[in-house]
């Protein structure tokens, strides 16, 4: 079916992907600062407002299953609708999820916070559909390319969201709101630029113009898009390449952020500084996206298999490195965030191409949406956890926890066999 797509001329780069890429990337930019602005604080709020450290991790843990969950009507609206009505959705949820979080740090209310997570994950759904959207009209042979630009693009704000953590002291003091809400406010307005450059500037619409070309190159084929989490599941079941992709993107995800929700309150007990959490923060979220690009260029010559038994391994040494880093900060766990942001972004690109390669056009957003939400749940599963597994036990067991995790990334790709163009590369 992705051959249906094709550029408007054999010698030169489609100018509408050109477009949509520029587009998504600076969408991501702003939905980065969004997000990543409140990455950091995410655990201690709860710790805060909850008054208790086993509830520490909830809030990150609702603000993941969030994502998850509300990658369904994202999925459905873009089936319907397009890329552009389902992206300014998410943003405009985690805008609504982010003023709930202000106002549940002024009343102290831990209810209320965690449902404010649900929608604040409205930011995370949106920015994981981006990459799918840079997909649509890419050619096969640069899929992995183009979906790990728009990756790489949330570098920017995701690496300075967190730096904003101390200029958001005097802003919440000037503002008479709690010292921890104040990153969510630069998450207020990074949100309401993301939405507007994705209404003016996504045109037209990346799966819209997919379709139109699927039904030009061949007027036989279906044109209705799918957008059904349940016929998405079924698409996937029936494909191992897709099968591997899902597995790919959670078992990936959900060893990156058990261990990541954990290591602000890790540092946070060893007496670390506020400023130096957001640091080492910055830090794996660089690593999570600075490289992608390097990792798409490694899935479209390698093949995504491969680039997803290279990601098992960066994850395990991560986790094994993150399981001796004493509390506070420590270079050994400064290493092993950037790491395990690695590890993560090397899942993420590979799982996501061998996915997208392996299901029809028109299937793709009940698909992609059934592998968000997957994603997110087991996220959300492996986030709870952690925090009764680091008031019960410890950081250091948590984080061997999620090295035996990310070690079944390596068996499902050696058992995982199927066609498709992600694998072997085309």
């Amino acid at each position: 079916m992705t051959a249906s797509n094709p550029s408007p001329t054999a010698t030169q780069p489609d100018p509408i992907q050109k477009r949509t890429v520029a587009t998504l990337s600076m969408s991501q930019i702003l939905g980065g600062v969004s997000l990543a602005s409140g990455v950091a604080v995410g655990a201690l709020l709860a710790e805060e407002v909850s008054g208790s450290p086993t509830y520490a991790g909830l809030g990150s843990t609702f603000q993941v299953i969030g994502s998850a969950l509300i990658a369904i009507p994202l999925a459905r609206v873009s089936a319907a609708r397009g890329r552009r009505p389902g992206l300014a959705l998410g943003y405009a949820l985690s805008f609504i999820g982010a003023l709930g979080l202000i106002v549940s740090g002024i009343v102290g209310s831990f209810a209320l916070l965690l449902a404010a997570s649900l929608l604040f994950g409205g930011s995370t759904a949106s920015n994981n559909q981006a990459r799918y959207a840079a997909a649509d009209l890419a050619e096969p042979a640069h899929r992995g390319r183009d979906l790990s630009l728009v990756v790489w693009a949330t570098t920017i704000g995701s690496v300075l969201g967190p730096n904003l953590v101390g200029p958001s002291q005097p802003v919440s003091e000037w503002l008479g709101i709690p010292r921890l809400t104040g990153p969510f406010v630069f998450s207020l307005v990074g949100l309401t630029l993301a939405i507007a450059v994705l209404l003016t500037r996504l045109r037209p619409d990346p799966l819209l113009e997919a379709r139109r070309r699927l039904a030009a190159a061949d007027p036989t084929a279906s044109s209705q898009t799918h957008g059904s989490i349940g016929r998405g599941l079924r698409v996937i079941a029936s494909r191992p390449q897709a099968l591997l992709g899902v597995l790919t993107l959670a078992l990936g995800h959900v060893t990156m952020v058990s261990v990541m929700v954990m290591t602000p309150l890790h540092m946070r007990h060893g007496h670390a500084d506020l400023t130096v959490i957001g640091f080492v923060i910055s830090m794996h979220i660089l690593g999570m996206f600075a490289f992608s690009p390097l990792t798409g260029m490694a899935v479209d010559r390698l093949g995504g298999r491969t680039v997803a038994f290279v990601g098992a391994g960066i994850l395990a040494t991560a986790t094994l490195l993150a399981s001796t880093a004493p509390q506070g900060h420590s270079t050994r766990l400064l290493i092993a965030l950037f790491l395990l942001g690695l590890g993560w972004s090397c899942t993420l690109v590979s799982g996501s191409t061998l996915l997208t390669a392996a299901v029809p056009t028109v299937e793709r957003p009940g698909a992609q949406g059934a592998s968000d939400l997957v994603m997110g749940l087991a996220a959300g599963g492996g986030g709870a956890l952690a925090g009764v597994v680091v008031d019960v036990a410890s950081f250091h067991a948590l984080a061997l926890g999620a090295l035996g995790i990310a070690a079944l990334i390596a068996v499902s790709a050696l058992v995982l066999r199927g066609s498709g163009a992600a694998d072997p590369p085309a």
